[in-house]
């Protein structure tokens, strides 16, 4: 090995961000794309990598996750960090998702159609605080997802916050329906109780 190549930096093995189409990715894309990073999101035709979670966002999935599974009807799944295609630009990741049964289609399945979804929930992160709040509750409630839950820290206890959405069919909006301090307790899209003191 010569001194000039001492100082060259070490590339090998390093994730190179792919060069997108004049007209930007779409969703097909999403699973051709080689060696993107986990948990890639596309929103507007551009690829979204997720920072690290925290120990918060992800006791938080996991309680969600288990509590829906085990309140959804025998019709319903409960899909964690699973991919839905909105439109051909828009593939976001929901931290949690409620979809129909019948859209299950075999271990390799990689994605969930928007009209299959009941519910998306989103865990509010430093890193995606407008996405979370803003971007993508808007692009559920467009593809019409009939239901949201946004999930925020509550600074002083450290304990999960539920903030919940129904859609508008006529302005294809959501509405907020509740606020749930401690104990989650809502009745749509199914029957649902969760003790989110329980994140820990």
């Amino acid at each position: 090995m010569d001194a000039a190549s001492d100082d060259e930096p070490d590339t090998e093995g390093a994730f190179r961000r792919p060069v997108p189409p004049p007209e930007g990715w779409t969703a097909d894309d999403l699973d051709r794309i080689p060696d993107l990073p986990s948990h890639t999101e596309l929103i507007d035709g551009s690829l979204v990598h997720r920072s690290p979670q925290t120990r918060f966002h992800s006791r938080c999935l996991r309680l969600l996750e288990y509590g829906l599974l085990s309140w959804a009807p025998d019709h319903l799944d409960v899909y964690r960090e699973f991919t839905v295609v909105l439109d051909r630009r828009n593939r976001p990741e929901p931290d949690v998702s409620v979809a129909r049964a019948e859209a299950y289609t075999g271990l390799d399945q990689t994605w969930l159609k928007s009209e299959d979804m009941l519910l998306a929930v989103e865990v509010v992160s430093a890193d995606s605080r407008e996405r979370d709040r803003e971007l993508k509750p808007r692009k559920y409630a467009e593809a019409g997802v009939p239901h949201f839950l946004r999930v925020e820290k509550d600074e002083e206890k450290g304990l999960p916050v539920v903030y919940v959405y129904e859609l508008d069919p006529a302005t294809k909006s959501y509405g907020l329906t509740g606020i749930f301090h401690d104990r989650l307790k809502t009745t749509a899209p199914f029957d649902i109780e969760i003790d989110l003191t329980a994140v820990d």
